[in-house]
Order: C-alpha cells, then structure tokens, then sequence
C-alpha cells in the first residue's frame, strides 16, 4: 500500500514534480516526496534482486511505473516490462528506451514457453486472484533453472490477526510459509527467503512518530481530504530524506519483517 497526500495543491505539485504517471493510491513511483518511504522501500527489494539478473532476458511481470524494469535492464541482455494498465505501458515506452513493453494479462503470460531466464515480480502477487495459476504461468515461460524474483507484503506485519487484507488493492497476502508452500505446489524449488526490515534509521523515526513511521504517514493520508491542511513539514521532510539505504534485508526474523523476498528456480 502506498500513501499520498490529499491537497488539491500537493496534487498540482506532485504533478509537475512527476509526469511520469498518474498516482493511483497504490502504485508506488519515484519523484514524489510523499511516496518516498514506500518507492525506497521497493528500490531496497529491487537492488538486492537485480544482480540476479545478469546478462538474462528478463520478464518483469507486473511493471507498474517502470522504474524496477529501467534498474533490471542496467545489467540485463533483455527486460520485457509486461503490464495489464495500459497507461502504464505507455508510460514505460516513453520513459525507460531501454526497456520493451508489453500489454497483457498475468493470468496468461503473452511469451512462449521456455522463452526467458528470469521472471521478476515485485510487489504484484499480493493482487492476483489466481496466484497458483500465475506462478504456473511464470513456470511455464522460465526455461530449465530460470529463476523467479518475488517480493509480496509479510502478511503478519501487514494486515496483523486477519486473513482478509485491509488494503483494498490486495486479494490473498501471504506470511512466508504460504509463499513458500504456494511456490513449491507451483513447481519451484525456493533458493532463498528473507525478509526486508526497517533499518537504524527509520527505526529512529519509528521512535520519533509514536512507534511507527508507517502509522504516522496513513494517519495524514486517511485523515486529509481534499483542500484539508497538507502533511506535517518535519514528517515530510523524514520521509523525502530516506533512501533504499534505509531498509535492510536478512535471513533471520523473517515472520517480523515488512516485507518477504523470494528467490525461486524452475526445477
């Protein structure tokens, strides 16, 4: 889940700033101040995936904005940024060259079978209704040993004490041995599972906001309508100033991390 402010000025400035795309509430893009907290807490997730994808022709199922695609294909022979938002997919081939756009639907991936090394989906599961035919999908298109990167929101620190997600946006999330389970009935072999943690930093300014820096950013969020008085400056700045440095990822403590970080191989 993403946040974002409520002002009709906060939405002229995130405008100018970001003309990359519409912000949707959901769809996390770079740029934007009030998104920093969540775009760098996936940018942590891609730069520790990206090396993965080296020299590989890469499916980046679930592009979203694109910026993770543009970060793939820094290293990849090939970054095919599949998207099912149309608006999307015109953003990306306008905004990243580099990357190849494709529109279509996760529930039937449009490539051949066998046609790619690594399958990249970040942040994306959590949304699907079928996920086990997702997973299939991706199983089907990874050519022997290929690699699937997924990241997905830890349920446990998610949506706490409740199977039914409270962020609309979601279908099914998942606690790490869901995803491990659900990757395995998918035919995967799961190489690696970590969790992605807020580091010293932030810890501080979980400390600084009442025990939650998250907590504080939603407070505003769902607090604001439209013309309401915009975010609090010191908040704002503390969230602009983090970068992907800010969050770590480890092997341990995974049922208390935000977020869970696969790496899994077609057998």
């Amino acid at each position: 889940m993403s946040g974002m402010a409520g002002t009709a000025d906060g939405a002229a400035v995130r405008a100018a700033r970001a003309v990359q795309l519409h912000l949707t509430g959901e769809r996390t893009v770079p740029g934007v101040p009030e998104e920093n907290y969540w775009f760098r807490r996936h940018e942590a997730a891609y730069r520790a995936l990206v090396p993965l994808c080296a020299d590989a022709v890469v499916l980046e199922a679930g592009c979203g904005e694109g910026y993770g695609a543009k970060m793939i294909a820094e290293v990849a022979e090939r970054v095919i940024a599949l998207d099912y938002d149309a608006e999307c997919v015109r953003h990306v081939a306008r905004a990243y060259p580099a990357v190849s756009p494709v529109r279509g639907n996760l529930a039937w991936l449009p490539l051949r079978d066998g046609s790619v090394d690594v399958v990249a989906n970040l942040q994306v599961i959590e949304h699907l209704w079928d996920q086990h035919g997702f997973l299939r999908e991706c199983l089907r298109v990874l050519r022997p040993g290929g690699l699937l990167l997924c990241t997905t929101p830890n349920r446990l620190t998610f949506t706490p004490d409740s199977d039914t997600p409270l962020n609309p946006y979601h279908t099914r999330e998942l606690t790490a041995a869901e995803l491990s389970d659900l990757l395995g009935e998918a035919g995967f072999a799961v190489r690696s599972l970590r969790g992605l943690h807020h580091g010293p930093g932030v810890r501080r300014l979980d400390d600084r906001y009442g025990g939650s820096i998250i907590e504080a950013q939603l407070d505003v969020v769902m607090g604001h309508l439209p013309g309401a008085a915009p975010w609090p400056d010191d908040l704002l700045a503390d969230v602009a100033a983090l970068t992907a440095d800010d969050f770590v990822i480890r092997d341990e403590d995974i049922d208390a991390s935000l977020d869970l970080i696969a790496v899994a191989v077609r057998r």
